[in-house]
């Protein structure tokens, strides 16, 4: 089964060779390889003529529509003669840690853990931290200026005379 599928994708180029990506490859990894390439040969930022760099973009789009949608997928498959019910996947945790030994990393997808915060990202924390210590600080203001004080609990000693003057007076 895995020569047949080795011979249709060295017969013709697959949308996954054209990510640069075997057939078992998970949507998150396609995403990658999808925004990674889709920012190399999108016809407004890349050096290649834009005739060129038009194709190879659109062929790009077919291949992702394709490979990111399950259904169209599942049907793309059967179509190449590739069968997932075969495939062993590793561990997700294998997964992140090969890649990250890899050196690859977006800022793109959807894992939060998987991408440093954006500059915009830090600004924001930066001035949620300042809102926060402002606020703070214009609390103990107000009390100060109400006169307002802390509440200190009452010392043992005292409060078995207290507790002893009310049975005194009650009874």
């Amino acid at each position: 089964m895995s020569d047949r599928v080795s011979d249709r994708m060295t017969d013709q180029a697959t949308h996954y060779t054209l990510l640069g990506l075997h057939p078992s490859a998970s949507p998150i990894e396609i995403r990658r390889a999808y925004r990674h390439l889709s920012k190399l040969y999108h016809p407004d930022t890349t050096d290649l003529p834009s005739a060129i760099a038009t194709v190879k973009f659109q062929q790009l789009n077919e291949a992702y529509a394709t490979l990111s949608n399950p259904e169209r997928r599942t049907n793309y498959d059967m179509h190449i003669g590739y069968s997932r019910l075969y495939v062993i996947q590793p561990p997700p945790d294998f997964q992140r840690a090969a890649s990250r030994q890899d050196g690859r990393r977006s800022s793109a997808y959807l894992d939060p853990t998987d991408r440093p915060l954006s500059s915009g990202e830090v600004f924001v924390l930066f001035i949620l931290g300042l809102t926060f210590i402002g606020c703070i600080l214009l609390a103990i203001a107000i009390a100060t200026i109400r006169g307002d004080t802390l509440q200190t609990p009452v010392p043992p000693a005292q409060l078995s005379i207290v507790s002893y003057q009310l049975s005194v007076k009650s009874g």
